[in-house]
């Protein structure tokens, strides 16, 4: 069995008297994609939110490579290798896409790999490399995606939250990000937790599930599995 790289234990969260989510449990194997599921309002973004301290846990532990980080600073957590993709592409649209690449990279100091990875993401993304002196707000919705995931990897990760990286594009960017996913995945041993509203599609490219519902884990299992369950394909997949 994979070593796990991230766990939650049983973390419960609110925002004020709303109870966001409730006794939360998963495990992330290193090198694994492994979905979070669910509706609108489920608790997922809340989820990755607690793992990246963007918000305070009530109860419960969220491990890292077998540490406790649920009280770290954001930018520690950052430092200890893991990153998270916001919804919503938020890049900086007032600067550069060099610029917002340098600063995935600002808690870094080794000069020569910095110059390393900003070839790699040139070449992961040759959109961005055309476009490196240009505002973020001028780039496309797809272009800001690629450009959201290439800062998150100038941080040089060991992990990647993704939080519905799918949101506002096109099918065939959906699919060339996707394959990015993968890509990042299978070549260089990215360990991914992908939250995504297209459950076909997030089971298609995950290991294993797990399926929130009103902030608690409701069902988990091998994404095979989970594609043919009767109760997730009437819930989700239309079937």
């Amino acid at each position: 069995m994979s070593k796990t790289l991230l766990e939650l234990r049983d973390v419960s969260a609110s925002y004020g008297s709303i109870q966001a989510l409730s006794k939360v449990s998963l495990r992330v194997p290193e090198g694994a994609i492994i979905a979070l599921l669910g509706g609108n309002g489920a608790g997922k973004t809340s989820t990755l939110n607690v793992i990246s301290h963007l918000i305070d846990p009530d109860a419960g532990q969220v491990l890292f490579d077998g540490k406790s980080i649920e009280r770290l600073p954001s930018d520690h957590i950052v430092r200890q290798g893991l990153v998270q993709v916001p919804e919503g592409r938020e890049v900086f649209k007032d600067m550069s896409v060099r610029e917002n690449l340098e600063l995935g990279a600002y808690l870094r100091r080794d000069s020569r790999q910095i110059a390393e990875d900003f070839e790699r993401v040139y070449d992961l993304f040759p959109r961005l490399q055309e476009r490196s002196v240009q505002r973020a707000s001028t780039l496309s919705g797809g272009e800001q995606q690629m450009l959201a995931i290439g800062r998150a990897l100038m941080a040089r990760p060991r992990m990647i939250l993704f939080d519905e990286p799918s949101m506002g594009l096109s099918p065939l960017l959906i699919e060339q990000i996707f394959a990015t996913i993968e890509k990042l995945n299978r070549e260089q041993g990215l360990t991914i937790l992908l939250v995504e509203q297209d459950v076909r599609l997030a089971l298609r490219v995950a290991s294993h599930a797990y399926i929130l519902e009103n902030g608690e884990i409701t069902l988990q299992g091998p994404s095979d599995q989970l594609m043919h369950d009767p109760a997730v394909r009437r819930a989700y997949l239309g079937a």
